[in-house]
């Protein structure tokens, strides 16, 4: 229970159902003096136990900073610090709420983890669990999901993933919760509201060095490679000398800390790509046999895509059936048969498509800031 109104509905659907129910919140950060922002976790305790107290439920409150450390917040930070773009979130699935904190659960006696995600499991006639999108297409998550193995799904249980948000806020009402009319809380609670280029400057050194453009000329300065991501627009300090056409980030340049930006066009180079190599496959329930058509999404809320699977020697090589926008290394792409989750892996290589190949799209696309933990509501 994070304090929020899905987990504290989800909370209080097993508790109508008839079910055991304890509620347990993890404490995973506190923020460390030299970061600012906020992150409201005693506010979010106080909410979770009260939300507990009016169901009438027991409520832990688990300390799991020291592994959060170690298995999050050191991977989106040797992440970073090494060039590409980490998910947390998914990462943080994996590891904590259905990695330490699963185990946690099972050495108490307790059976399953229910959690306020928006994703359903399904059994199979052979007894193991699929991991199917939520019936609300626009809060499902779980892309956030995509990394967890057979045995934690297994013990999962989403009693959201029937419901649409809408009716979700109305139960929590019907229920009388505490928190029925509280905000949603994006993201992960050790960055509160700090930006991720605040954090990261708390916790790496700035590496300074050129931004060029495709022609290698010098455009301007930038801090550090991790400061920025493919597709970035924004918060990168170089005006466009064209009007109503935005510089984009297309290309990092490790070995020359280079960051390489373009105008955007319809065509731009670098900017999009028709395959991809993904590495650390992952499957929830079965081994998939390739080559194979499978439908993609390379990041969250993104709509999925045909794509085309063979075997490669780091996992997966990816062929898109139409090109797609700003991929980066490092970020999870999922993959799914209908609304079933059947693969996920890690972007190693990118290979972006030559301009004649694009054709024709959306050259003003929504902007593309750095990304953040703070995109998964907290559950």
């Amino acid at each position: 229970m994070s304090g929020g109104v899905d987990s504290s509905v989800a909370a209080g659907l097993l508790v109508q159902a008839g079910h055991d129910v304890t509620g347990a919140y993890m404490k995973n950060w506190i923020n460390e003096p030299n970061v600012f922002g906020h992150c409201p976790w005693q506010q979010d305790i106080e909410d979770a136990r009260a939300v507990a107290a009016h169901l009438k439920i027991d409520f832990h409150v688990v300390n799991l900073m020291r592994e959060y450390r170690e298995r999050v917040v050191e991977y989106l930070l040797r992440g970073y610090e090494s060039g590409i773009t980490p998910n947390p979130d998914v990462m943080c699935n994996r590891e904590m709420k259905f990695g330490v904190f699963m185990e946690w659960a099972m050495e108490h006696g307790f059976d399953a983890v229910a959690t306020g995600h928006y994703a359903r499991t399904r059994q199979a006639a052979d007894g193991s669990f699929d991991l199917c999108e939520g019936a609300d297409k626009n809060k499902d998550q779980s892309y956030f999901l995509a990394m967890l193995r057979q045995d934690q799904i297994a013990r999962a249980v989403f009693p959201l993933g029937e419901l649409w948000k809408p009716q979700v806020r109305q139960l929590a009402a019907e229920m009388g919760l505490p928190n029925a009319d509280k905000k949603d809380s994006q993201g992960i609670c050790f960055i509160g509201e700090v930006k991720m280029s605040d954090f990261l400057t708390a916790y790496l050194p700035d590496k300074p060095g050129d931004i060029v453009d495709l022609d290698g000329r010098r455009i301007g300065r930038h801090r550090g490679l991790h400061f920025h991501t493919l597709g970035q627009k924004r918060g990168v300090g170089v005006a466009s000398p064209v009007a109503h056409r935005a510089y984009v980030v297309v290309a990092k340049k490790l070995d020359t800390n280079e960051l390489v930006m373009a105008l955007e066009t319809p065509d731009t180079p670098g900017l999009y790509a028709t395959s991809c190599v993904v590495s650390e496959l992952s499957f929830p329930n079965r081994e998939l046999p390739v080559p194979s058509r499978l439908l993609a999404r390379p990041r969250y809320r993104a709509p999925t895509s045909p794509a085309h699977v063979a075997a490669h020697a780091q996992g997966w090589q990816v062929k898109f059936e139409q090109a797609q926008r700003a991929l980066a290394p490092g970020q999870i792409c999922a993959f799914y048969e209908e609304e079933t989750l059947v693969a996920a892996g890690v972007f190693q290589e990118i290979h972006t498509a030559p301009a004649t190949m694009v054709g024709h799209r959306d050259a003003f696309s929504p902007h593309v800031d750095l990304p953040s933990p703070r995109t998964e509501p907290c559950q």
